[in-house]
């Protein structure tokens, strides 16, 4: 046996990749973290650079709850107990405790009627798109959607798959009514925040689609929501999209717990019902390990920091600081898409511009993630920034001046 035929045409799509400018190569080493200092935010160490410090603007982080000394406590004191990993599948002997005490909390904190854990938000849209769709489901679905639902939707093998403009609820109406007659089910599925944009779904304007036609079709309509970009971050008490768009007739409502909770690991909520059927017959959540124990009991932690005034606080201060780099980023003259959430694109619309701006950041001690086709259209290029709840005002100011300064060299 030998992989010599196999390794040849990966190597050539590994030389394809390099020649499109998309490779992504040796991946960044963090090696250390200087932790919140007088008027400064986290400092990041990277392998490489020896003790030169890096603020980071391309984290999922958006309050800054893996570093809050509370949340580190809750996962060292159920290590302690429940050791660090959870041994086993859920319905043979992995679920602990803290697992059905963070499944409680999720479904109260969303009004829904249960919550199930996945290991990642990833798998569980994978997951459920492959349970919920049959042969005679037409799957609709958003343009920008997350690649995750691109993956699921291929792998569920519906009857016939959809797709309207971005947040084109006009197109999304004429694409459900053209589905009368020829399907039992209709799935609509959007991200909530669009983590390339940071716009957000018109969840309302899809929910009255949704009722308009529930009853044309023998198996009704389904509305998936996937808000792992959005619950924590925006709404005013960080229930996401759905609180922003005051909405809560969407059927199933997917997170993480990755992004804003600072732990590991993603979630669903539903009916009692919808959440029974999946435990029974979720691949993704059958045949996979859970989050460990330990996990958990941080990501409930960090639950309770959201819903209290401590999370109200660190809500507007996010908002605040959003807000003031968005409009700082204008005055400068730099060109972004207007909205609340904390990705905050730059919008450079030329590849080549946006790798040299992206090395000029990070050698002026700024970690930034630069976006060129295909992962975004060509024309759409851009830098996206992602502001924290951590981040202080002189860190942001002190982005803005390197901004400043290219621009004016430039």
């Amino acid at each position: 046996m030998s992989l010599s035929k196999i390794e040849g045409l990966l190597s050539s799509e590994i030389d394809s990749l390099k020649a499109n400018g998309v490779f992504k190569g040796n991946e960044m080493v963090i090696t250390g973290v200087i932790p919140s200092h007088d008027n400064k935010g986290p400092r990041y160490l990277i392998e490489g650079y020896g003790d030169k410090e890096f603020i980071r603007m391309n984290s999922n982080g958006y309050l800054g709850m893996g570093l809050r000394p509370e949340i580190i406590a809750a996962e060292e004191q159920a290590v302690r107990i429940f050791g660090v990993g959870p041994g086993a599948v859920r319905f043979i002997s992995g679920t602990h405790k803290p697992h059905i005490e963070l499944e409680q909390k999720l479904a109260s904190f969303h009004d829904k009627e249960a919550s199930v854990i996945f290991s990642s938000a990833y798998t569980a849209v994978m997951s459920i798109l492959v349970t919920l769709i049959t042969k005679d489901t037409i799957v609709i679905s958003d343009s920008l959607n997350h690649n995750c639902i691109i993956n699921g939707v291929k792998l569920s093998q519906p009857k016939d798959k959809k797709i309207y403009k971005h947040n084109n609820m006009i197109e999304l109406e004429s694409t459900i009514a053209g589905c009368i007659g020829n399907c039992k089910r209709v799935l609509v599925i959007t991200d909530g925040i669009f983590s390339m944009r940071g716009d957000h779904a018109p969840l309302s304007a899809l929910a009255d689609i949704a009722e308009k036609y529930e009853n044309d079709f023998e198996e009704g309509i389904i509305t998936v929501v996937d808000d792992s970009h959005g619950v924590g971050a925006i709404g005013e008490t960080g229930r996401g999209t759905l609180e922003l768009t005051n909405e809560n007739r969407i059927d199933i409502l997917i997170a993480t717990l990755g992004k804003s909770f600072g732990v590991n690991g993603g979630y669903l909520a539903s009916s009692a019902n919808v959440v029974a059927y999946l435990r029974e017959k979720a691949p993704f959540y059958i045949y996979s390990n859970p989050i460990s124990a330990s996990e958990a009991r941080a990501a409930t932690k960090a639950l309770e920091v959201i819903d209290s005034n401590a999370g109200k606080e660190l809500l507007n201060h996010l908002r605040e600081t959003i807000a003031y780099f968005r409009k700082s980023l204008i005055n400068i003259g730099y060109e972004t898409i207007d909205g609340v959430h904390p990705v905050v694109p730059l919008m450079v619309r030329d590849t080549r511009k946006t790798v040299d701006l992206v090395d000029y950041l990070k050698a002026n001690g700024i970690l930034s993630t630069g976006l060129s086709y295909p992962v975004v259209p060509n024309g759409d290029e851009e830098i996206r920034f992602q502001i924290c709840a951590a981040h202080t005002r002189y860190d942001i100011d002190c982005v803005l001046e390197v901004l400043k300064t290219y621009k004016a060299a430039h």
